[in-house]
């Protein structure tokens, strides 16, 4: 609850490579639309050089996926708590503060 009162009136943020693999979607034409709706109330954060370090840094430290090592840093670089249903995606990236909307 304390989570969801600190963010519920905030503009959320979403990863470029978030809002690319939403719009990626194989879906009926509402669950497109409702998607779309989504992306549009967010502000999408571009990859910016403190993103790309990290990214990088991840990438041949950890060998995590590319995408995930965008995510995860883009979290980190704006102070922001990742929210994701696929912790395991992000296991073994130290520092983002990470949600699971559907353990809440």
């Amino acid at each position: 609850m304390k989570f969801l009162d600190s963010v519920i009136d905030e503009v959320p943020n979403l990863s470029i490579i978030t809002h690319i693999e939403l719009l990626c979607w194989s879906t009926h034409a509402t669950t497109e639309q409702n998607v779309k709706n989504l992306i549009a109330d967010n502000i999408t954060l571009n990859i910016n050089p403190d993103v790309i370090a990290q990214c990088v840094a991840l990438r041949k430290n950890k060998k995590n996926k590319t995408p995930d090592s965008i995510i995860a840093p883009t979290a980190l670089a704006f102070n922001y708590t990742l929210v994701t249903n696929n912790e395991k995606d992000f296991a073994n990236i130290n520092g983002p503060r990470i949600v699971n909307p559907h353990k809440l």
